[in-house]
């Protein structure tokens, strides 16, 4: 990483000076990428995916923009390095049946040794941990949200792992492979993830962000915070003025790189899709 995108980088999360490799530096790192840099997937449903090259999703986070796993963790995972970091990479997978011992590669994460621990590391949920767990079997609470780390049981075929149980939100199980991974496995799954019409990344419009006190989340036209001390409130977005400066205020998202005909495009593809949504739901 250049030093230009480096200090962008660090600016963007207000990080003037993050100091050596320490377990404490670790987590005000994770906790001010998470504050700052918001889970996105608009240039998918623009049609126009950026890669997942860790130098390019540096350099968009510097440019006020954010991304999915295979750029909030590669991205990170270049900052930590190049500020003296011991970092590994895992395919994983993000998994709705709470049983589901699958790894799909269809998420990218993070452990990172420093001070004598490794540490599950993970920017790139939206909703996870607001700060790094240690890496070993134990329930753990962060503001009142609860998550479990089990080493995983592998499934035929695949090596040993871990898995992260979340207690709240759609996705209650993050699983990955023990086993080191490179960005080149995740190039085809991101390929499809951002560009098949059967994807979920595809379908549906979605930018999230984590604080200390809970998440928000906007998929379609409903914004959900949900806080650990507070419980979950949420609210349907009415038009396009209030859609975009929501992204803007609330997820901290830079919108300069939109045109008025990207704005445009946008707003009518999810306002259609909140449409088809609502008329299914209400039968």
């Amino acid at each position: 990483m250049t030093s230009g995108i480096h200090a962008g980088y660090l600016g963007r999360i207000g990080i003037a000076d993050p100091g050596g490799p320490s377990a404490e530096g670790l987590f005000a790192l994770q906790r001010a990428h998470l504050e700052h840099i918001a889970y996105d997937n608009v240039d998918i449903q623009l049609g126009r995916p950026p890669g997942i090259d860790p130098e390019l999703s540096a350099r968009r986070f510097a440019a006020g923009r954010g991304g999915y796993c295979f750029h909030l963790n590669g991205g990170f995972a270049l900052l930590l390095e190049s500020l003296g970091y011991e970092v590994t990479r895992h395919a994983g997978g993000v998994n709705a049946d709470p049983a589901d011992r699958g790894i799909s590669g269809g998420h990218l994460t993070l452990t990172v040794r420093v001070d004598g621990t490794t540490y599950w590391v993970d920017a790139g949920l939206g909703d996870g941990p607001y700060e790094p767990l240690p890496l070993r079997e134990g329930a753990y609470e962060q503001g009142g949200f609860r998550y479990a780390l089990e080493r995983l049981e592998p499934l035929e075929g695949e090596g040993p792992g871990w898995t992260l149980r979340k207690f709240a939100g759609p996705m209650p199980r993050v699983n990955f492979r023990a086993a080191p991974a490179v960005t080149a496995d995740f190039e085809a799954m991101h390929t499809w993830l951002s560009t098949a019409g059967e994807s979920p990344f595809v379908r549906t419009f979605a930018v999230l962000r984590r604080d200390a006190q809970g998440a928000d989340a906007l998929r379609g036209r409903i914004l959900t915070r949900v806080d650990g001390a507070k419980g979950t409130s949420e609210r349907e977005l009415t038009d396009a003025e209030e859609f975009f400066e929501v992204i803007g205020s609330v997820f901290r998202r830079n919108l300069d790189d939109l045109t008025a005909a990207d704005r445009a495009a946008l707003w009518s593809r999810v306002d259609r899709a909140h449409r088809t949504w609502l008329a299914a739901r209400h039968g």
